[in-house]
């Protein structure tokens, strides 16, 4: 399942500020850049603690993982190192999370899938690494209506020139607090005014691990990580 978020929020300091070299009570905080869609460049926080006992708030952590993941191309410019990274403040992220998050109202709306521990899951043969010779992705939306129902839409340039869009209906279902099962329907796929439908039915189940006003966590039932942006 594909499906995080308005802007990250901004962290701001000034160039002359520091800070002293961690101690094992300390907590160590690097500013490098990050990236807003919005203006085309990169501010990027990140938080490190080097106190177990010491523990950042979520919309710190918050700020952290889109710093991470926001133009990275669902997560396919990240080295094995930077995955490592996400997945550690995903981990944090879960500790803040609402008792029922299936329950959540905040788990509607419309989502961009801005990272996926396994980059090539959304979007399927697409997204490989042949399909990507092929196919450049512009956008990766999952729509999740009230009561039960998921849209996934993947847009697409094919060969830099021609737009194609992938396109998704599902139907959700609780299968506890915490777990979700969509069964979609055959991808339909569209090319300018022609259109057809192909394959048929897929099943997914994910896990929701977090949700606010500004992204939402899901970890697949093959142990992958998503991170979806409220748009």
């Amino acid at each position: 399942m594909a499906a995080a978020s308005a802007s990250a929020t901004s962290l701001f300091l000034p160039s002359s500020f520091k800070l002293n070299a961690p101690t094992n009570n300390s907590v160590t905080l690097r500013f490098p850049l990050l990236n807003r869609r919005s203006n085309g460049f990169r501010i990027a926080a990140s938080v490190s603690v080097s106190n177990p006992n010491v523990r950042t708030g979520p919309d710190d952590l918050v700020a952290s993982i889109l710093s991470k993941v926001v133009q990275t191309d669902g997560g396919v410019l990240l080295k094995n190192e930077e995955h490592k990274e996400v997945a550690e403040v995903a981990q944090e992220l879960q500790k803040y999370c609402v008792s029922e998050p299936v329950k959540c109202p905040l788990i509607f709306g419309e989502w961009d899938v801005v990272y996926c521990s396994r980059p090539t899951s959304p979007g399927g043969g697409y997204r490989s690494a042949i399909g990507r010779l092929f196919f450049n992705t512009k956008e990766m939306v999952q729509a999740v209506e009230a009561p039960d129902i998921v849209r996934n839409k993947v847009t697409l340039s094919v060969l830099g020139f021609l737009d194609a869009e992938v396109s998704l209906k599902g139907k959700l279902t609780a299968l506890d607090s915490e777990w979700i099962k969509v069964i979609f329907e055959a991808p339909e796929i569209k090319v300018g005014s022609w259109k057809v439908q192909y394959g048929g039915q897929s099943e997914v189940k994910l896990k929701i691990t977090y949700v606010d006003d500004k992204i939402r966590l899901g970890l697949g039932s093959r142990g992958s990580l998503f991170v979806f942006q409220r748009i």
